[in-house]
């Protein structure tokens, strides 16, 4: 699908789903019959990276009182979501974690960490200009420093040495985070076939990320693709194991993983 239409469509679903939310408010508490609610404290500090810690308590929906302190996520996709998100799950298992337990014992951990830092390096134009739209000018000072310095002394990123200077600290922004500092709200919950969580905002920063990176503008198809499975996998490998461990020490895996999901964000957004 082209980016442009895709960005009108999830924007078109975004208006429908905040005036649907606003006109529901309206008249009181969601319904269960069209919402499944998640509800996530957003004072827990226990999330690192993308992905939670397995010891993490999840809120109980029906006991929780909620307060101002809590966040809500709006999921009315929850079967279309659910069935994805089974989906996701079979892939993980029978091909994600083969193919990463593969890649692990073959490859080593300096090479999958130099790889790694190859793309976080290249992705600076996402980071820079969402620092900037969110007003934050130091931090934005900070990715181009580390961006020169990693480019030229760390031999075009496939090492960090501004890790090692205390004045070029990382700032992990992008455009979900930017858009949720312009106010804009989740939207709701929605599962993507092969990327898993996120949320309509999410989305839509998303595409934007895409136009700011400069894999998806390789002029050849067959390269830019390899980039695509080289950092998709390479990135795997370093998480299979948390995913693991929040599915296997959870009672509901679809409502633990989107627990943690809307915690990490809170968390992210509120950095």
């Amino acid at each position: 699908m082209n980016i442009k239409l895709f960005i009108i469509f999830v924007s078109i679903l975004f208006i429908i789903s905040c005036a649907h939310v606003s006109n529901v408010k309206e008249n009181g508490e969601f319904s269960k019959e069209s919402q499944v609610q998640t509800a996530i404290n957003v004072d827990n500090e226990g999330i690192e990276d993308e992905f939670l810690d397995e010891n993490l308590d999840f809120l109980d929906e029906e006991d929780e009182e909620y307060d101002n302190n809590t966040v809500y996520i709006y999921d009315p996709l929850y079967y279309y979501n659910k069935t994805i998100f089974v989906f996701n799950d079979k892939l993980f298992f029978w091909v994600v974690k083969p193919v990463c337990k593969g890649y692990k014992a073959v490859v080593p951990n300096v090479i999958r960490q130099s790889v790694r830092n190859f793309f976080i390096n290249i992705a600076a134009p996402v980071r820079i200009i969402s620092c900037f739209l969110q007003s934050k000018p130091e931090a934005a000072g900070n990715e181009i420093g580390r961006f020169l310095l990693n480019t030229t002394a760390g031999g075009l990123g496939f090492f960090d040495p501004a890790k090692n200077d205390p004045r070029l600290v990382f700032n992990d922004e992008n455009m979900k985070q930017t858009l949720a500092v312009f106010g804009v709200g989740n939207g709701f919950y929605i599962v993507w076939p092969f990327f898993g969580p996120s949320s309509l905002r999410d989305s839509i920063g998303s595409v934007f990320d895409l136009y700011l990176d400069p894999v998806p503008y390789i002029d050849f198809v067959t390269v830019r693709t390899g980039a695509f499975c080289i950092y998709y996998l390479n990135e795997a490998s370093f998480q299979i194991d948390d995913y693991e461990a929040l599915i296997e020490a959870s009672f509901e895996p679809y409502e633990a993983l989107r627990s943690a999901y809307v915690q990490n964000r809170n968390k992210k957004n509120k950095e």
